[in-house]
C-alpha cells in the first residue's frame, strides 16, 4: 500500500481540527448559556433589578405547593404610568439578558397595571391605587400592612 503524500492533504489536516475545536467551545459556551436559572435566582434578580429602577412595596409571593401556574410571584408599585412602562420594558430586556425566555407582556397600552409572564416568575407591576383595589396580596394570604411595618423595621 502506498500512501500519497499532499501538501494541500496536510495543510487541510490541522484546519479541519482548528475548525472542530472551535465549533466545540461554542457548543461548550452555548450549554453553559442556556444552563436555566432557578426560579428563587430569577425572582432574586428581579426584586433587585425593581429595587435599582425605584419600584415601591416590592414584596415576592412563594407560590410553589399553591399553585401550578408558577413558583414566584413579585408584585411592585410604580409611581405613574410612564414609570411602569419604562420599568416593564427594561424589565423584560433584564429577563432576556439573564436567559429567561419566552416573556410576555400584558397592559402595556394603559400601563395602569403590568403583567410580565416570565415562565416560573410572576410579575405584577401596578398604580398605587390600582394595586389596592386589586389586593392580589390578600388573595394569597399576605398582609401587606404587616409586610410594610417589616420593611421599615418596625
Amino acid at each position: 500500500m502506498k500512501l500519497i503524500q499532499s501538501p494541500s492533504l496536510q495543510l487541510t489536516y490541522p484546519i479541519i481540527i482548528l475548525i472542530m475545536n472551535i465549533n466545540l467551545t461554542r457548543l461548550n459556551i452555548l450549554s453553559t448559556q442556556s444552563t436555566k436559572l432557578a426560579s428563587s435566582e430569577v425572582c432574586k434578580s428581579i426584586e433587585q433589578f425593581l429595587d435599582g429602577r425605584k419600584a415601591e412595596d416590592i414584596i415576592q409571593i412563594n407560590l410553589e405547593g399553591k399553585s401550578s401556574i408558577a413558583d414566584y410571584m413579585v408584585i411592585a408599585s410604580g409611581t405613574s404610568q410612564k414609570h411602569i412602562q419604562a420599568m416593564g420594558q427594561l424589565l423584560k430586556e433584564h429577563l432576556h439578558s439573564i436567559g429567561v425566555r419566552p416573556i410576555a407582556i400584558e397592559g402595556s397600552p394603559t400601563c395602569d397595571w403590568i403583567l410580565l409572564d416570565a415562565g416560573d416568575v410572576i410579575i405584577h407591576l401596578f398604580r398605587p391605587e390600582v394595586r389596592s383595589f386589586y389586593n392580589l396580596e390578600k388573595m394569597w394570604g399576605i398582609d401587606i400592612a404587616d409586610f410594610s411595618r417589616k420593611a421599615s423595621g418596625s
